[in-house]
C-alpha cells in the first residue's frame, strides 16, 4: 500500500522488496518440502497433512514465482522532463516476457502476416536510444573538443566507449562466468545419469529425476544468460553505432577542406571489405550495423558544366576541392568498415574473460571423473594451443592483403561507376573489363589463401578434442590401467565438445580485435588529428591567427594576412600543388554589390573562402583582422552547385520558412519558372544526388535562388554566370542583382563577366595573375539595365502561363525519375538458386560435396557409437582384458579419415565457391558496361556500387559460408536423429513433434525477420546519403549556419535507423531462446524415456543417445538461422541476377568491323535524325538533317534543353535514335559501338578525370610518348613552352585524385580537352569544353585547336559566343529541332534570325560582329 502514494522510482523499490520476501517465503517451502525429495529416502518436513502442504506451496510457488516474473513493470522515463508518449514494450514487459522475448510476439505476427510491413507497425524506439539521449551520455567522453575545452587529455575512443559502457560490460564479466558454470549442468547430468545407469543407487542416493532436471534446467539457465548477453550486447552494439556515427558526422562538420588530409600515413584498412564491415557475435551470426552504401540519385546526359573557373596560370590556386575523394572518401571508409570493424570486436571479454574460465572449469570437471589423466590431455591441448594463435595471426597477414586488394578493387569499381558514361563515350569498356577482371582475380587469389588457412584451422580445431581424448584415454587406459565406462566417456565429449566450439572462434576473436584496434586508432586519428577550421583548433587564440572582428566600423574584409589551403610549413610539394596569396587590405562596401575579378586560378575563390573562415589564415602583420559579420546571415553559392538529393523547392527554401509570394518572386527573377514548366511535377522534382537530374544552368540557378531567398544580408557568389547562356545571365544580373531582392544586400561575386556585372559594382576587387590583390571604387550604373525592354528574356521564356509549384496539383510519382529498386518479398527464387548452382559448376560438384559431406559426419557419428562400444567392452569383461590397442586403433582410424574427407569436401566446395564468384562478378561487369544509357538515367551509381560492393562481398564471404555451415547442419542433424531414433524407435513421434516445431517457429521467424530487415536497409541509405550531402556541401552549410539544423537532421535519422535495428535483433533472441527450450525438452524428454521406461538398453547406448540428443538440441537453432541467413543473403544472388537479365546495347559482330582504314575523314552526313532517351519518352531530336565536311568546325548554340548535348550523345549512338548518320561515307549504324566511339572524341559537358597521374589521364592504354602528351599539355596552356608548369611542378607525373578532384573544374576541362588530342580522332566533339575558364585562355586553345587539329572535324557547343564565332558553320538548335544552319555570317544578315538576336543581346555584340567579318574575310582570301 506504501507504493501507492510514493513517487515512481520509490514505487518500483517498494515493488521489488515485496517480490523479494515473498521469494524468500518460497525458498523456505522448497527447502522444508522439495529440497528432501531429492534423495532417496527423503520426505518433505510438513507432510503431516498433504493438503495444507500442497496448497501452502501453491500459494508460495504463486506468490514467489509465478506472480512477480507475470507483473508488468512500471514505466520510468529517463528523463523525467521529456517522457516517452509511448513506451517502448521492453520497457514495460515483465520479467517472464523480458527473458522469454514474448513482448516480441505482436511485431512478429504483424511481421509474418504482413510481408510489407509500414514502418509504423514497428514498437515505438526507447527513450535510452533516442539520438539526444546518447549525446549527452557520450559527448564528454568521445568529442575532442569537449574533452579539450574541459582539461582532458586526448585518448584513444576505445577509453570513451568503455566509459559510456562500462556498467555493461561488468555485466558482461559477471554474464559470461554465470553462463559458463550453467553449460556444465549438462555434462554434469549426463554422467550422474550413466552412472545411475550402470551402478544404480549404490554410486548416489539422488533420484535420478533430480540429473534429468538438471538437464533441462541447466538448458535453460544456459539459454537465459546466453541470450540476456546477447541482448545487451546488441543493444551496446546500436548505441555505440549511433553514438559513433554523431561523432564522426559531427567532428565533420568542423574539418578544413584541404586537397589532402593529413594521416595519409593511415594504417592500411582491416576489415571485410570496405562497405561491410566484420561483426561477431557468440552466435557467429551477423549484425546489423550501418555499412554499405546504397545512395538514392539519377543521371541524364543533358547537363550542363557547372560554372567554375579556377586555377590554370599565375599561383595555382587550390580551388575548393570536392571532397569526393579526401574526406568523403575517407568517412565513407570509417563509417563502412571501421565502424563495423569496431563493432564487430564487441565480444572481446569472450577471449579474456569466458575462454580462460572455460578451460578452467573444464579441467576441473575432467579431473573430478578422470584424475591425473585429464591433466595429461589438458596439458596437450595447452601444447597445441599456440598453433591457433600463429594461424590466427598468419590469417591476419593474409586479410590484410586482401582487403588491400578488395579495397583496390572497390576503388576502381567506385570510380569506374561514377564515370562510366564517359567510358562508354570513350569506348573503354573492354579496357575496363580487363583493368577489372585482373583486380579481381589477385582479390580472389587472397580469398583462397584465407580459406586455406581457415581449412587449416578447422581440421586443426576437428582434430584437437579427438587427439585431447586420444591422448587421454590412452594415458587413462594403457598407462594408468584403469577401465573406462560409459559416464566418463560421454561426459568427456561433451565437454571436449563445448571446448572445441569455444576454442574454434580464437582466431576468429583474435582477427576481430586486431581489426579493431587498427580501426579504433584510424578513428581516433580522424578525431584528434584531422585538421579542422581555425575556429576549432586547440590555441584559438594563437597569436597567427587573426582574430574575425569588426575594424572602425569598416564590416566585411580582410587585412594583412596570408590566405592559404594548408601550413605554409606544408609537407613537400612533390606531386601536389600549393598555394597561398598575401592580402594587404581588402574591405568590401556594404549593402552594394561587390565584384571580385582576375584571371583563371589567380585565387579568387580562395578569397570567398577565407571570408567565410575555410582557408587556413596567418597574421603578416599584428594589424591583421578578417571580418565577416553573421548576425544578420550569411548566404553562398559555391563556383560548383551544391544541392540536396531533395526537391527543387526544398533546395531553394532550405532553412527559411516558404512565403509563398517571396518564393515566386525569386523563381521569376532566377530565370527558374520556365525550367519548372517543362518539369511534370514543377518544383516538386526530385534533382538526384548532386543535382545529376539537373543541367548546369539549372543548378547554378537553383543555388543562386537558394542565397536569394534567404534572409541573409550577406551573399557570396562564386562564379554562378559561367554556366549560363547570354540572354539567361543577362537576365539574372538585371532582374535578380537589381531587383528588389538584392536590396540592402551586400552581395560579392566572383567571375569573369566582367563586362555584365561591372555596370552594377560598387567596389572592384581585382587579383592579378601573380596573386596581387588590389581594389577600387567603381559607380554603378544600374539604370542601363533597369528596363525590361532592354533586357530580353532568356530563350523559351517568352510564355509562362502553366508555372507549376507545390500547390496539391502535382500527381504522385511525378518529378521521380529515379526507378524504386524492386525489393524481394517472400522466399528465395528458385532461378537464383539455379543461377548458384550453374555458377558452381553444376550438379556433379554439388554430388561430390554433398557425398564427402555425408561421409564426414556419418564417420563422427560412428565414431562416437565406437567409444560406447569401447566402454561396453569394459562393463562385459568384469574386470577381464580388453583390447585396448584395437579399439583406440579403430576409433583413431575413424577420426583420420573423417579429418580427410572433411579437407577434400571442404576444398572442392571452395574451389567450386570461388569460380562461382568469380563468374558472377565477371558477369555482372560485362552486363553493367554494356547497359544503356537510360538504364543508367533511372538506376541510381550507389546502387550499382552496391552490387559491386555488398552484394559480391556478400557472394564470397557469408553466402558461401552460411550454404556451407547449412548443409554441414543439415546433414549432421539428420544422421544425429537417425541415430537417436534406433535406440528409441518410439521417439520418432516426439522427434516429429519437435521437427514440426521447430519449422513452425523458424517459418514464423523468417517470414517476420524479411520485412524487418527490410526496414533496416531502407532507413540505412538515408543515413548515407545525409552524409555525403553533407561534406559534399560542407563549406554551404557552414557559410549559411545550418550545423546545427544537419545535426538534427541526423538525429531524426539515425533514430528512424535505429528503431527497426532493434527490433530486428530481438527477432534473433526471440527464435533463439524458443530453440533452445525446445531443444533442452526434446533432450530431457529422452532422458526421462531412456531412464524410466528404457533401462536396459545400457549406460553405453543411453549415453550415445542422449549425446545425439544433446548434439540435435544444440544444432537446431543454428539450423533455423542458418536456414534464414542463406536466405537473407540468396537475395544478393537474387539482386545480381536481376543486373544480369537488364537491357543492353548491340553487341560487337565480324559484320560491323569497317576497313582498317576507317575513316579516312572526318566528314558527317546527318538524315532525318530522330532520338530520345527511353522508348517511350519524348523526342530530344526532331528530323535534323546537316552535312559537315571533314576539317570543318561547327559550333552548336541554342537555350537550355535544346537538344545540344542530345545530338552528341546521337552520333555516339549512346541514345536511341532513328534516320540514318554517315561517317566517312559509312552508316554508323552498321559499325560495332566500341570502333565507333574509339574513333570519335567527345569533352562531355562535366568531365571526369581518374584517379592516378596525368600520363594515365591522357593515355589510359599507354600508347603515346611523353613528348605528344607534354605538346597536348601546352596546345590547352596547362604547361609553358618549357613543358613543365608556369607556376607549379605540374608534370606527367602529377598526382592526380579521385575523379580529378584536386583540379578545379576549369583545369578538368582542359585536361579532357588534352586528352581528345591526343587520341587523334577525326571528330572531335567539344561540349562546353572550355566553360570554366577565361575568355583569354579560351581564345589561346582555340587557336591552339586549329594548329593542332587540322583536319579534324571539330563539332562545339558553347554559351560563350566568342568561342565560336569564326568557325565554318553554326548550327541553332531549338526543343530538338535545327532551325537553323550555315555559316555565321550568312546567320547574321537574317533580320530576325535566332544566331543574329543571340549576337545583338550580347554585351560584347560590336566584337562579335568584327570576329565574324574578320573570318570571312580571311576565308574568301
Amino acid at each position: 500500500m506504501f507504493g501507492l502514494i510514493v513517487p515512481l522510482r520509490a514505487e518500483r523499490l517498494c515493488n521489488a522488496h515485496a517480490a523479494f520476501s515473498l521469494l524468500v517465503l518460497f525458498g523456505v517451502f522448497a527447502y522444508r518440502n522439495i529440497y528432501p525429495l531429492v534423495y532417496v529416502n527423503g520426505i518433505p518436513s510438513d507432510d503431516d497433512i498433504p493438503w495444507i502442504m500442497y496448497s501452502r506451496g501453491t500459494l508460495a510457488t504463486l506468490a514467489g514465482l509465478v506472480i512477480p516474473v507475470l507483473i508488468p513493470r512500471t514505466y520510468v522515463p529517463l528523463d523525467p522532463e521529456h517522457p516517452a508518449l509511448h513506451p517502448n514494450p521492453e520497457q514495460t514487459a515483465s520479467i517472464l516476457s523480458f527473458l522469454t522475448y514474448t513482448f516480441m510476439e505482436p511485431i512478429i505476427m504483424a511481421a509474418y502476416r504482413n510481408s510489407n510491413l509500414p514502418y509504423e507497425s514497428l514498437p515505438p524506439l526507447a527513450d535510452y536510444d533516442w539520438s539526444s539521449n546518447l549525446e549527452k551520455r557520450s559527448l564528454e567522453a568521445i568529442d575532442p573538443i569537449v574533452r579539450r575545452e574541459k582539461g582532458l587529455k586526448d585518448r584513444n575512443v576505445f577509453f570513451g566507449i568503455m566509459q559510456i559502457f562500462v556498467w555493461e560490460y561488468v555485466f558482461f564479466g559477471v554474464n559470461l562466468l554465470i553462463d559458463v558454470l550453467s553449460r556444465f549442468m549438462t555434462p554434469f547430468a549426463l554422467n550422474r545419469i550413466l552412472l545411475y545407469l550402470q551402478y544404480g543407487s549404490q554410486e548416489s542416493n539422488v533420484r535420478p529425476w533430480v540429473w534429468i532436471a538438471m538437464l533441462l534446467v541447466g538448458g535453460a539457465l544456459a539459454t537465459m544468460f546466453r541470450h540476456l548477453y546477447i541482448f545487451v550486447a546488441e543493444h551496446v552494439q546500436v548505441q555505440a553505432e549511433n553514438i559513433l556515427l554523431q561523432q564522426i558526422f559531427r567532428h565533420s562538420l568542423r574539418l578544413r577542406i584541404s586537397e589532402e588530409l593529413p594521416g595519409s600515413g593511415f594504417e592500411p584498412h582491416s576489415s571485410a571489405t570496405s562497405v561491410i564491415g566484420a561483426s561477431s557475435n557468440t552466435e557467429n551470426s551477423p549484425t546489423i550495423t550501418l555499412i554499405g552504401t546504397e545512395t538514392s540519385t539519377a543521371n541524364i546526359p543533358e547537363t550542363l558544366a557547372s560554372g567554375s573557373m579556377e586555377p590554370l596560370d599565375g599561383p595555382a590556386e587550390q580551388t575548393i576541392p570536392p571532397p569526393t575523394m579526401h574526406l568523403a572518401g575517407r568517412i565513407n571508409t570509417l563509417i563502412g568498415a571501421d565502424l563495423g570493424n569496431i563493432l564487430g570486436a564487441r565480444d572481446f571479454l569472450v577471449l579474456l574473460v569466458m575462454l580462460p574460465f572455460q578451460v578452467v572449469v573444464s579441467m576441473w570437471f575432467l579431473y573430478g571423473i578422470l584424475g591425473w589423466s585429464a591433466i595429461v590431455g589438458m596439458g596437450s591441448m595447452v601444447a597445441l594451443m599456440p598453433i591457433p594463435g600463429l594461424l590466427a595471426k598468419r590469417i591476419s597477414e593474409v586479410q590484410g592483403v586482401k582487403m588491400e586488394r578488395t579495397e583496390a578493387r572497390i576503388q576502381a569499381i567506385t570510380e569506374s561507376m561514377n564515370i562510366i558514361r564517359m567510358i562508354k563515350m570513350f569506348g573503354w569498356e573492354d579496357m575496363t573489363i580487363h583493368k577489372l577482371s585482373n583486380l579481381r582475380a589477385s582479390e580472389l587469389a587472397s580469398i583462397r589463401t584465407e580459406k586455406l588457412l581457415e581449412l587449416f584451422g578447422a581440421v586443426l580445431n576437428n582434430v584437437m578434442p579427438v587427439l585431447i581424448l586420444i591422448v587421454t584415454f590412452t594415458f587413462h587406459t594403457l598407462i594408468m590401467h584403469r577401465e573406462l565406462d560409459a559416464a566418463t566417456i560421454f561426459s568427456t565429449i561433451v565437454v571436449l565438445d563445448l571446448l572445441r566450439l569455444d576454442l574454434g572462434n580464437v582466431p576468429y576473436f583474435i582477427t576481430t580485435i586486431m581489426q579493431a584496434r587498427v580501426s579504433l586508432r584510424r578513428v581516433t586519428k580522424f578525431l584528434y588529428e584531422s585538421p579542422m577550421l581555425d575556429s576549432f583548433t586547440r590555441s584559438v587564440a594563437s597569436a597567427d591567427i587573426p582574430t574575425p572582428v569588426l575594424v572602425d566600423g569598416r564590416g566585411i574584409g580582410m587585412k594583412n594576412v596570408t590566405v592559404s589551403w594548408t601550413d605554409s610549413s606544408g609537407q613537400s610539394a612533390v606531386g601536389k600543388r600549393l598555394f597561398s596569396i598575401n592580402i594587404a587590405d581588402v574591405v568590401f562596401q556594404q549593402g552594394a554589390v561587390n565584384l571580385i575579378t582576375g584571371p583563371t586560378g589567380c585565387g579568387k575563390t580562395s578569397l570567398i573562402l577565407a571570408l567565410l573562415g575555410e582557408m587556413r589564415t596567418q597574421r603578416t602583420d599584428p594589424d591583421s583582422w578578417i571580418a565577416l559579420p553573421k548576425t544578420h546571415g550569411v548566404a553562398y553559392a559555391a563556383q560548383e552547385a551544391w544541392v540536396q538529393n531533395t526537391t527543387i523547392k526544398d533546395n531553394i527554401t532550405f532553412l527559411e520558412p516558404y512565403n509563398e509570394q517571396r518564393y515566386r518572386n525569386v523563381l521569376y527573377r532566377c530565370a527558374l519558372e520556365r525550367d519548372l514548366a517543362l518539369l511534370s511535377a514543377g518544383d516538386q522534382t526530385e534533382v538526384g544526388e548532386k543535382g545529376l537530374t539537373l543541367s548546369g544552368g539549372q543548378k547554378a540557378r537553383i543555388t543562386l535562388a537558394r542565397a536569394m531567398y534567404s534572409s541573409a544580408k550577406t551573399i557570396l557568389l562564386d562564379d554562378v554566370l559561367s554556366a549560363l547562356d547570354v540572354h539567361t545571365a543577362r537576365w539574372i544580373v538585371s532582374k535578380c542583382f537589381q531587383g528588389d531582392l538584392a536590396a540592402d544586400r551586400t552581395i560579392i561575386i566572383a567571375t569573369h563577366a566582367v563586362d555584365l556585372l561591372s555596370p552594377l559594382s560598387s567596389r572592384v576587387i581585382q587579383i592579378s595573375k601573380d596573386g596581387d590583390v588590389t581594389s577600387f571604387d567603381n559607380s554603378p550604373a544600374t539604370n542601363e539595365l533597369e528596363e525590361d525592354g532592354d533586357v530580353p528574356k532568356p530563350l523559351g521564356h517568352e510564355a509562362v502561363s502553366d508555372l507549376k509549384t507545390s500547390d496539391g496539383s502535382v500527381s504522385d510519382g511525378a518529378g521521380k525519375l529515379t526507378v524504386e529498386e524492386e525489393l524481394e518479398s517472400g522466399r528465395l527464387r528458385w532461378t537464383a538458386i539455379e543461377l548458384l548452382i550453374s555458377a558452381f559448376g553444376g550438379y556433379p560438384v554439388w554430388t561430390v560435396v554433398l557425398g564427402t559431406s555425408l561421409i564426414v559426419y556419418l564417420a563422427s557419428v560412428i565414431g562416437t557409437w565406437w567409444l560406447g562400444v569401447w566402454a561396453n567392452a569394459f562393463e562385459m569383461s568384469s574386470g577381464g582384458p580388453v583390447s585396448i590397442p584395437f579399439y583406440l586403433g579403430i576409433f583413431s582410424a575413424i577420426a583420420c579419415l573423417n579429418s580427410v574427407l572433411y579437407a577434400v569436401a571442404y576444398v572442392v566446395y571452395l574451389y567450386a565457391s570461388l569460380r562461382a564468384s568469380s563468374a558472377l562478378h565477371e558477369a555482372l561487369t560485362q552486363k553493367i558496361l554494356g547497359s544503356t544509357f537510360r538504364w543508367l538515367d533511372v538506376t541510381p551509381v550507389g546502387r550499382i556500387i552496391s552490387r559491386f560492393t555488398q552484394d559480391i562481398s556478400t557472394i564470397d564471404g557469408p553466402l558461401t559460408a552460411y550454404l556451407q555451415m547449412f548443409i554441414s547442419f543439415t546433414l549432421s542433424m539428420l544422421i544425429q536423429f537417425g541415430a537417436v531414433l534406433v535406440f528409441a524407435p518410439v521417439f520418432i513421434i516426439p522427434g516429429i513433434i519437435v521437427a514440426i516445431t521447430g519449422i513452425a517457429m523458424g517459418q514464423i521467424y523468417i517470414a517476420a525477420r524479411l520485412p524487418v530487415r527490410r526496414l533496416v536497409s531502407n532507413w540505412r541509405s538515408p543515413l548515407y546519403i545525409l552524409f555525403s550531402a553533407a561534406v559534399e556541401g560542407i563549406t554551404s552549410i557552414r557559410a549559411y549556419g545550418a550545423q546545427i539544423s544537419f545535426q538534427h537532421e541526423l538525429f531524426k535519422r539515425l533514430d528512424a535507423y535505429t528503431r527497426p535495428s532493434r527490433t530486428f535483433n530481438n527477432l534473433d533472441r526471440w527464435i533463439a531462446v524458443r530453440a533452445d527450450l525446445l531443444g533442452a525438452t526434446f533432450s530431457s524428454g529422452l532422458a526421462v524415456y531412456l531412464v524410466y521406461m528404457r533401462p536396459a538398453l545400457g549406460a553405453s547406448n543411453t549415453g550415445f543417445a542422449l549425446n545425439m540428443a544433446i548434439g540435435f538440441s544444440g544444432l537446431l537453432l543454428f539450423w533455423v538461422r542458418l536456414l534464414s541467413e542463406v536466405e537473407t543473403c540468396g537475395n544478393s544472388l537474387e539482386r545480381i541476377r536481376d543486373y544480369l537479365l537488364i537491357n543492353q546495347e548491340p553487341t560487337g559482330s565480324e559484320a560491323g568491323k569497317p576497313p582498317a582504314y576507317w575513316p579516312a575523314s572526318g566528314a558527317l552526313q546527318v538524315q532525318n535524325l530522330q532520338a530520345r532517351y527511353s522508348s517511350d519518352g519524348p523526342a530530344v531530336l526532331k528530323g535534323i538533317t546537316f552535312d559537315v565536311k571533314s576539317g570543318e568546325r561547327v559550333g552548336i548554340v541554342g537555350r537550355t534543353g535544346s537538344g545540344k548535348s542530345s545530338l552528341a550523345l546521337s552520333l555516339l549512338r549512346l541514345i536511341p535514335t532513328t534516320g540514318e548518320t554517315y561517317f566517312d561515307e559509312i552508316s554508323t549504324e552498321h559499325v560495332n559501338l566500341d570502333i565507333l566511339r574509339s574513333k570519335m572524341a567527345i569533352i562531355p559537358q562535366d568531365p571526369t578525370l581518374l584517379s592516378g597521374t596525368l600520363r594515365s589521364n591522357l593515355d589510359p592504354v599507354g600508347h603515346q610518348d611523353d613528348s605528344i602528351l607534354y605538346g597536348a599539355l601546352r596546345a590547352v596552356g596547362l604547361i609553358g613552352q618549357a613543358g613543365s608548369s608556369q607556376a607549379v611542378d605540374l608534370s606527367l607525373d602529377t598526382v592526380v585524385s579521385s575523379s580529378g578532384s584536386n583540379f578545379s573544374v576549369g583545369q578538368r576541362q582542359l585536361i579532357a580537352l588534352a586528352r581528345a588530342m591526343v587520341r587523334g580522332t577525326r571528330v572531335l566533339i567539344l561540349d562546353e569544353a572550355t566553360a570554366s575558364v577565361d575568355a583569354e585562355t579560351d581564345h589561346l586553345i582555340q587557336t591552339s585547336i586549329r594548329t593542332e587539329l587540322t583536319g579534324t572535324t571539330l563539332l562545339t557547343i558553347a554559351h560563350r559566343l566568342q568561342t565560336i564565332m569564326d568557325y565554318d558553320k553554326i548550327m541553332v538548335l531549338d526543343s530538338g529541332e535545327l532551325v537553323e544552319f550555315g555559316s555565321p555570317l550568312s546567320l547574321l544578315d537574317k533580320e530576325n534570325g535566332v544566331f543574329r538576336g543571340l549576337v545583338d543581346g550580347s554585351a560584347d555584340r560590336a566584337h562579335l560582329w568584327e570576329v565574324v567579318k574578320n573570318a570571312a574575310r580571311i576565308t574568301k582570301q
